[in-house]
Parts: structure tokens; sequence; C-alpha cells
């Protein structure tokens, strides 16, 4: 049994390897990463944030997706913030791009999403969405944003900014108004059909405004008539709060000195639909979330559950067999972009019990 647990570790190992050699060497986890992580296999979900720079995404609200709710979460900045100011050296332009990019690669390992971009320049402070969309070229930067839908393939997306203004800078609204244009055309064969040899079409459930209580206000919208996420609450696991998490990855754009203060205790953040299926309560409202979206898939969600059951940091090896069984489990349901994602992750995890680091 045990010679045939380790040639398997070995095998899945070295597939993984070879899938991914050009990656930076992957962190050991430790074992409040290594239970997330475990916890995480079992959900199928996925939202991507959408905003135009560096600096404006919600660092709670992606932690508290990531790590609360195990969504797979990206955040889509339109820029890599070009046109912002440096406090911490001389760059300017694509260099100071080049510092807010790595700001932000940093920031979202702390939160456990990921991070994308299109080709769209911040070239500074603007209140026009008009001059914006005319000067990153409209067309091309709907066709990047459309692209990465149909790559990551959300079950939702939520903006950070309205396309009424309040966002109070033009790159802002503008980033809004392609959200709302990538959320149709995404699903739409006839839209950017030079993308369909790499991705295929895809429709996300639903599109939501990230709101804050003043705007809710201002628009006469009840908040209590709104679907709420409450960013404040404590994570035993990784021993802080979503908030407190937040803070410190936000503290990693040091360049626009955007440390912050821990806040503690309840946080709401408010959700206003824009498109999509109707939403009663909660985000995913009637989207599934579990491996039964994959036919087949139930037997997968088993075995992580045995392999959960048997979490002892001390003993993490104790979980390979249930693991492998996965992995195999994984294997004979063929082929899909989620398949492929929670493969890679489970062989990440396998390795990480099997005490194997390269």
């Amino acid at each position: 049994m045990l010679s045939s647990i380790r040639r398997a570790v070995v095998i899945i190992t070295t597939v993984s390897l070879c899938q991914n050699f050009l990656y930076a060497q992957n962190k050991p986890m430790d074992a409040a990463e290594l239970y997330s992580a475990l916890q995480k296999l079992n959900k199928l979900g996925s939202v991507l944030y959408f905003a135009a720079h560096p600096d404006d995404e919600n660092n709670a609200l992606l932690a508290y997706f990531a790590r609360e709710m195990n969504l797979r979460t990206g955040y889509l900045s339109l820029t890599r913030g070009d046109g912002g100011q440096n406090l911490i050296g001389n760059e300017k332009g694509a260099l100071i791009g080049l510092i807010r990019t790595q700001e932000l690669l940093k920031a979202r390992g702390m939160e456990g999403a990921e991070q994308f971009f299109s080709r769209a320049i911040d070239f500074g402070y603007t209140k026009s969405e008009k001059e914006t969309l005319e000067f990153w070229d409209h067309e091309k930067v709907l066709a990047d944003a459309v692209f990465v839908i149909r790559q990551f393939r959300p079950d939702i997306i939520v903006t950070r900014f309205p396309t009424t203004g309040e966002g109070g800078h033009g790159q802002h609204t503008a980033s809004a108004i392609i959200a709302e244009e990538a959320f149709e055309a995404a699903g739409d064969f006839d839209r950017f059909p030079e993308q369909l040899p790499y991705v295929s079409p895809w429709q996300p459930k639903r599109l939501f405004w990230n709101a804050w209580e003043q705007a809710l206000l201002a628009k006469g919208i009840d908040a209590s008539e709104t679907p709420v996420l409450d960013v404040g609450i404590y994570n035993s696991t990784l021993g802080k709060s979503y908030t407190e998490l937040g803070a410190e990855s936000r503290s990693e754009h040091k360049s626009q000195a955007m440390g912050t203060a821990k806040h503690f205790g309840e946080y709401p953040n408010y959700f206003v639909q824009l498109k999509g299926l109707p939403v009663r309560r909660d985000l995913f409202d009637d989207i599934d979330t579990s491996w039964r979206r994959i036919p087949g898939g139930e037997k997968v969600e088993l075995h992580i559950q045995n392999a959960l059951s048997k979490f002892d940091p001390q003993n993490r090896q104790a979980m390979l067999p249930d693991l492998l069984t996965a992995y195999k489990a994984m294997q004979d349901l063929g082929k899909s972009t989620w398949l492929d994602y929670k493969k890679d992750a489970l062989a990440g995890i396998i390795r990480e019990c099997a005490g194997l680091h390269f």
C-alpha cells in the first residue's frame, strides 16, 4: 500500500511540475493555509472583481470571497496604474506601472486571489469617461475584458464603481461601462470571434455594483433591500478578520501610501444588481457551487470530505490515500476548465502532504 502511494505521488508531482515548470517556486503551506486549501477544493464557484486601477479593489471583500466563501476569486484592473503617483521612488509612467503591478500581485497572494489586466493605459486624472474610452481605444479594451471573462469563466462579476459617475474619476466610470458591455458580449459567439480558437463564450450569471452606503443614500436605494456581506467577520483558522487581512494586503500599495489601519467589528458591504438572473438575498442564489455542477463530481466531493475528516497538522500524510483517490476520480471525469483548475490545486496539496518541495 505504501509503495503504491509513493508511486502515485511521484507520478502526480512529475506531471504537475512538467505542466507548471515556468512558474515560480511554490511557497510551503502552513497548517492554516493547508486546511483552507482543502476546504476550497470542494467549492466550484467563481467571482471576478472589476475596476480601473491598482488600489481600486476592495481588499477585504476579495479576501472574504477567496477565504470565507472559498470562491475562485480574480481582480481585473484595466490599467497598471501608469499615471499614478510614486511616493517611494522616482519612477513614472511604465516604470511605476511595473511597481504597481508587483504591489497588486503581492496583495493578491495574501488574499488568495488572482490578478488580471487589459492593455488600457492609466493616463492620469480625468473627469470624462468619454475621453477615457477614446484614449483607451474602447473596442480593444472591451475585447481584453471579454477575453478575461471567457478564460476565467466567473459565475458573477462585481464592479467597484457605477456607470453614473459616483466614482469621481472618468477612468472609474469607464471601467464600469466596460464591465457592463463585457458582461453582455462574453457569451455572444458573434462578438470577438477571433478569440474562439483560444477561449469559449461564457455568460456570467449576474453583474453587481459593490456600492457604499453614502452612494446608496444619494441614489435613494434602501440598503436593507440589497444583498449584504459582512466582511468584518473573524476567521478562526487564519486568526484574523477579513478586514484585518484586507488592511494588510492593501498596505502592499506602498507607492500610493495606501497603508490602512486594521478595522475590527462589523463591516457590511452592499451589492446592487445591474444585470443577470434575479437575485433574492444571496449573490449566488440558484448557482450551484458544489461538485454537482460536474456530472459524477459527487465522488470527488466525498473523497475530499474524507481527507478533511483526517486533517492533522502533525500527520499530513494520513490524508494522502483519500487525496490520491480524489485525484483519480477527477481524471475519470474527463476534461473541463474546473477540472483542470482543481487537479492543479489538488496536486499542490498532495505535494504538501507528502513533504515534497522543489
